[in-house]
C-alpha cells in the first residue's frame, strides 16, 4: 500500500506553446517504490491527448502545452486544497464564538486550519497561486457567451503565456473564499448592499453584475469548461427534456449551479494556465472502510453516514449539528481524528463524469459507497452532503454539495407545468438550514429555481492522511 508524502514539486510551464502534437512536457509525479514511501521522479508526459488514468477527473477541454519551464512551484500535493478562509464560528443564529470539544456545533470549519491562500500579482495581468500551481488571468471579463470562451482563452497571450484554457469547475472553486457574503440585500438584488463582500480574494479583479443594465448584482456566474453529463431543467418522467448546462461558479453569492450553455445571457470569464493535474484524484481503497486520495493527501470514509448507521435512529440523515458530532466521534480504520469536511475539501471528490441520470449513481467515484433514497419527487436519488462551512448570509445555513440531482420544484420551460426537476445538476453547491423541526422539512419552491430545502442531509467524514 502506498503512503502519502507531503512533498511534491510541480513544474509550471509558462512559455510559448507548441503546435506539435507529439510535444512533451516535464512534470513531477509520485512513484510507488514498493517500499512504503513515495519518491520524487521526473517524467516526460505527452499532455496533448487525454488518457484514462483510472481515477476521477474533472473534465475540461484538452489544450496544447508549453515547451519551456519558467517557474518551479513547491506544493504539498498535485491537487492541493486551499482552505476556505472562514475564521469565525457560527451557530444557527450567528457568530457566537467557537464551541469547545463536546459542545454543540464543535468541529466546524474555523476550528480546523488548512492551507492558507498564497497569491502573487505578477504585475503583467497574471496571478500565480503558489499552492495549486495554477496561473490566472487577473482581469474579470464580462458579457461572454459560453461558446465564445474556449476560443478566447486558447487565443490569449498574456504575461508571456500562451497556454491559457477555460478553467474547470474545480479550478474555479479553488479560488472561492468563504469569508465573503452576499450581504443584506433586498429581494430583487437591484442594489449592492454595503455589507456585501465578494467570495474571492481581492488580489483578483472583481465586479458585481451591472444593475444599471437591468442585471442583478449577484449575476457574476463564471464560465467553466465542465459540462453536466446529464441535462439541467430535466425531470425524470420525460416531460421536460432539459438542456445542456455548464457548472458556473458565482463569486457574488458563493454557489455552484448549472447554467445553459446555449443561454444568450452574458457570463463572466477568467482564463487559467498551469497545473493540468489540478482536479484529478488518485483514490485507493485502504481495505478498512477508508479511501486515501494521494492527489490531495486526504483520507475519506468509504461509506457515508447512512451506510454507517449514524444518527439517533441509525438512518444516517442528520442536521448540521449531528453531522459535525458524528464525524468528531467517529472511530474508523484505526483513526479517531475524523472531521466533517469543509466545502472545498468535499468538493474535491465530486466526479463530474457521473450523475444519477447517466450512470445510475451519485457524482462520486465508484470506490466510494453512496446511499440512495426516495426523494421528494418519489424517485431514487442521491443525497446532499453537509460541509463544515457556514454560508454567512444568514448565517443559519451551512453549505452542502449535491452528489445527487440538484432538485427544484418550479414551472417547466417546455410544459409550463409545475414539477420537480434537476435544476442545478449533480455536483452543484448550495446551502440548507443547519437545524430545524423535521416536521417543517423538506420544503420546495424556494428561490428563482424553486430549490428543494432540507434540514436532514448526509455526511462523509475526512481526515489528513499524512498524520
Amino acid at each position: 500500500m502506498r503512503t502519502l508524502s507531503p512533498c511534491l514539486f510541480l513544474l509550471i510551464l509558462a512559455c510559448d506553446k507548441t503546435d506539435d502534437a507529439s510535444s512533451d512536457t516535464s512534470t513531477s509525479t509520485l512513484e510507488d517504490t514498493g517500499a512504503g514511501t513515495d519518491t520524487e521522479v521526473d517524467t516526460v508526459t505527452d499532455t496533448d491527448s487525454p488518457t484514462d488514468t483510472g481515477s476521477s477527473t474533472d473534465t475540461g477541454s484538452p489544450t496544447d502545452t508549453d515547451t519551456e519551464t519558467s517557474i518551479e512551484i513547491e506544493t504539498d500535493y498535485s491537487y492541493a486544497i486551499v482552505e476556505t478562509n472562514q475564521t469565525e464560528c457560527y451557530d444557527e443564529s450567528g457568530n457566537t464564538g467557537c464551541p469547545g470539544d463536546g459542545e454543540t456545533f464543535y468541529g466546524q470549519d474555523a476550528q480546523y486550519s488548512g492551507l492558507a491562500s498564497d497569491y502573487t500579482d505578477n504585475s503583467d495581468g497574471t496571478i500565480t497561486d503558489w499552492n495549486t500551481g495554477l496561473v490566472w488571468q487577473k482581469e474579470q471579463l464580462n458579457g461572454y457567451q459560453w461558446g465564445e470562451a474556449e476560443d478566447y482563452c486558447t487565443d490569449l497571450t498574456l504575461g508571456g503565456i500562451t497556454s491559457w484554457r477555460v478553467p474547470s469547475t474545480k479550478e474555479l472553486y479553488s479560488l472561492i473564499d468563504y469569508s465573503g457574503t452576499t450581504g443584506s440585500s433586498s429581494g430583487d438584488f437591484t442594489e449592492i448592499p454595503d455589507d456585501a463582500e465578494p467570495f474571492i480574494n481581492d488580489t483578483f479583479d472583481f465586479s458585481y453584475g451591472d444593475t444599471s443594465a437591468g442585471e442583478r448584482y449577484i449575476d457574476t456566474q463564471f464560465i467553466s469548461a465542465t459540462v453536466y453529463v446529464s441535462n439541467i431543467w430535466a425531470d425524470n418522467n420525460g416531460q421536460e427534456a432539459g438542456a445542456e448546462g455548464f457548472f458556473g461558479v458565482n463569486y457574488a453569492d458563493g454557489r455552484i449551479k448549472g447554467y445553459e450553455t446555449a443561454n444568450g445571457a452574458g457570463w463572466q470569464l477568467r482564463c487559467v494556465s498551469g497545473n493540468t493535474d489540478y482536479g484529478t484524484n488518485d483514490f485507493e481503497d485502504q481495505g478498512d472502510g477508508t479511501v486515501a486520495d494521494y492527489a490531495t493527501g486526504l483520507m475519506w470514509t468509504q461509506d457515508d453516514s447512512m451506510g454507517l448507521d449514524a444518527g439517533p435512529t441509525g438512518d444516517g440523515e442528520l442536521d448540521w449539528a449531528l453531522a459535525l458530532d458524528f464525524c468528531e466521534e467517529l472511530s474508523l480504520g484505526g483513526h479517531d481524528d475524523w472531521r466533517l469536511p469543509d466545502a472545498k475539501a468535499l468538493h474535491s471528490i465530486v466526479d463530474y463524469t457521473r450523475s444519477p441520470d447517466t450512470t445510475g449513481s451519485a457524482a462520486i467515484d465508484p470506490v466510494f459507497e453512496a446511499s440512495s433514497f426516495i426523494d421528494e419527487a418519489g424517485d431514487t436519488n442521491y443525497g446532499f452532503y453537509w460541509t463544515s462551512t457556514t454560508l454567512l448570509d444568514g448565517p443559519g445555513d451551512a453549505i452542502y454539495i449535491a452528489f445527487g440531482e440538484g432538485l427544484g420544484y418550479t414551472v417547466g420551460p417546455d410544459t409550463g407545468a409545475e414539477m420537480f426537476m434537476d435544476v442545478h445538476g449533480a455536483g452543484s453547491q448550495r446551502s440548507d438550514p443547519k437545524v430545524g423541526d423535521p416536521a417543517d422539512y423538506p420544503t420546495w419552491g424556494n428561490g428563482p429555481q424553486g430549490d428543494v430545502e432540507r434540514v436532514h442531509n448526509l455526511a462523509r467524514c475526512v481526515r489528513d492522511a499524512a498524520e
